[in-house]
């Protein structure tokens, strides 16, 4: 088992990196196998049990009616960045912002020299962090799909959430003097009738798989509570309990 640690890894200043070089700066191991940042990324078993909304804490159903939720089949991600220029074109993100990224790491295998892919974003917690400590409340989880969302007016840049944030999700926006951040698309397509997010419409490798966990007949709630692969969220030592999943294939 190999680890990789980033004793200089914090949750600010990230979103002044370029691009390439955020990539490079913010690598994680992927393999189900793999302990890296300085604690456990990937679990090595499923975490479903002790990550999802309806375990634990949230008893036997899901607080919210929809309950949003993203699995990410890491294996399919090719680094085409469909899902980035749909996020940024559609959500007018700035060239030196991000909602979502698709992080890499280098690996040896039997066939040469290998590339890994993960994507990222906001991870839309059933505990999170950045909610807890705004002082102004700019973050907030909505009480009707539970999706983490930013009222940028009420928003005094102070970047305390930005840091409380396990995930590295949000940057400040300067035209919107605000921190912005990824919001499963509520604004411009799920509260305009659209059923999927533009990341997951976007990726030709169906990496993404976006839909309601409240919903037993729904793709994603099918996938994250199935017992045939493993299915795993990153950073499960922060208690978040994220809404965003990943497994392989």
């Amino acid at each position: 088992m190999t680890a990789l640690k980033f004793d200089n890894l914090k949750n600010e200043g990230i979103e002044n990196l370029p691009d390439r070089e955020r990539r490079n700066f913010l690598k994680l191991g992927f393999a189900i196998t793999g302990v890296f940042a300085g604690g456990t990324i990937l679990a090595v078993t499923s975490s479903v049990r002790r990550s999802f909304a309806s375990s634990g804490d949230f008893l036997a159903q899901y607080p919210y009616k929809p309950h949003y939720g993203m699995l990410i089949r890491q294996d399919r991600c090719i680094d085409c960045e469909r899902c980035k220029q749909a996020c940024a074109k559609t959500n007018h993100v700035p060239a030196y912002g991000y909602r979502t990224d698709i992080l890499e790491r280098e690996m040896s295998g039997a066939e040469g020299q290998q590339r890994e892919f993960i994507p990222v974003l906001c991870n839309h917690c059933n505990l999170p962090q950045c909610v807890r400590v705004c002082p102004t409340r700019a973050t907030y989880k909505d009480p009707r799909n539970g999706i983490v969302m930013m009222t940028s007016k009420k928003c005094i840049g102070c970047l305390t959430c930005q840091m409380a944030c396990p995930y590295n999700a949000r940057y400040f926006n300067e035209e919107k003097m605000a921190v912005d951040k990824c919001d499963f698309c509520w604004e411009a397509r799920l509260s305009r009738g659209e059923k999927l997010t533009a990341c997951a419409a976007a990726c030709p490798a169906q990496a993404r798989i976006f839909g309601d966990l409240s919903r037993d007949d729904d793709p994603v709630h099918r996938r994250v509570h199935q017992i045939g692969q493993t299915v795993w969220v990153l950073r499960p030592e922060a208690g978040t309990k994220p809404n965003v999943f990943y497994t392989r294939g």
